[in-house]
């Protein structure tokens, strides 16, 4: 009797434990903030302010910038904290390089609609997809697909089933149980938790051109896993050591990290007719 009571009661914390973590899990993931404080004018960069409408109905915030004779245009998806308006930094950078820019607030941040989820960010980056497709007549051959943090798991799920020219992934994840630097733990929480944001997986039956920029000084997402997530890409691939910490490293790593975006996109884009 005192053996079956023990066997119940284990079953039932479990149970708790994993309705628990599955509760948690978004808590954790993400961090949004509704005030977009500033946006492209402070930099002096024309913009265009854009509603994209999700199959499930939300309607999410964002801005497009455009380039005069672009080379590409990259669709941006950012990292887990704050909202686009905390990007201009690096909108500034791209709108240097030659490229027309998409850059989206999930559902929950900023101005969209909603509350974030793993499953609500990948019809996020769809929406964001298909609108450049049919309000700008972008082609897919012509897309970057870039993802920063978070948003390169996201970036991602999104290429599982739309095909962009190249992608770009900085400071991000082979699977974000690995942000735990735990890994006796992993097995367990995707069990209880389930398969989010498998991006080695994603990685492995990938076969666009990736450019992959870390930092071994990366306090938040381990340097080890944007070395395990390059190594899963089954395509042509290049990795590029940045320094400094997780937000700031593509800042500390100038001029370096410019230079090697511009090689990139040189390589498979040719020359910015400026």
């Amino acid at each position: 009797m005192k053996t079956a009571r023990f066997i119940l009661l284990l079953a039932l914390s479990l149970v708790f434990l994993s309705l628990g973590l599955r509760f948690i899990f978004p808590l954790l993931a993400f961090y949004p903030t509704r005030d977009v404080r500033m946006t492209p004018e402070v930099l002096g960069l024309d913009y265009e302010d854009v509603t994209l409408t999700t199959s499930d109905g939300l309607n999410l915030h964002g801005w497009y910038l455009p380039v005069s004779t672009p080379r590409a245009t990259l669709l941006f998806c950012h990292g887990n904290g704050g909202n686009i308006g905390d990007r201009l930094e690096s909108l500034r950078i791209f709108h240097q390089l030659g490229v027309s820019i998409l850059i989206f607030d999930y559902r929950g941040y900023g101005k969209s609609d909603g509350k974030p989820t793993p499953e609500g960010t990948a019809l996020d980056a769809e929406a964001a997809w298909n609108w450049l497709l049919e309000e700008k007549n972008v082609l897919p051959n012509d897309i970057i697909v870039f993802g920063r943090s978070l948003g390169g798991a996201v970036a991602l799920e999104l290429m599982r089933h739309k095909k962009p020219r190249v992608a770009i992934l900085e400071s991000t994840f082979a699977s974000p149980f690995g942000v735990l630097r735990i890994d006796f733990l992993v097995p367990f929480l995707r069990l209880v938790i389930g398969d989010v944001w498998n991006s080695k997986e994603a990685a492995q039956s990938l076969r666009t051109p990736v450019l992959c920029l870390h930092s071994p000084d990366d306090d938040i997402v381990p340097y080890r896993e944007g070395v395990r997530l390059y190594e899963a890409l089954a395509g042509e691939k290049e990795f590029i050591e940045l320094q400094g910490d997780h937000n700031t490293g593509f800042l500390y790593s100038m001029p370096s990290y410019k230079l090697a975006l511009e090689a990139f996109l040189t390589r498979h884009f040719g020359m910015w007719p400026r």
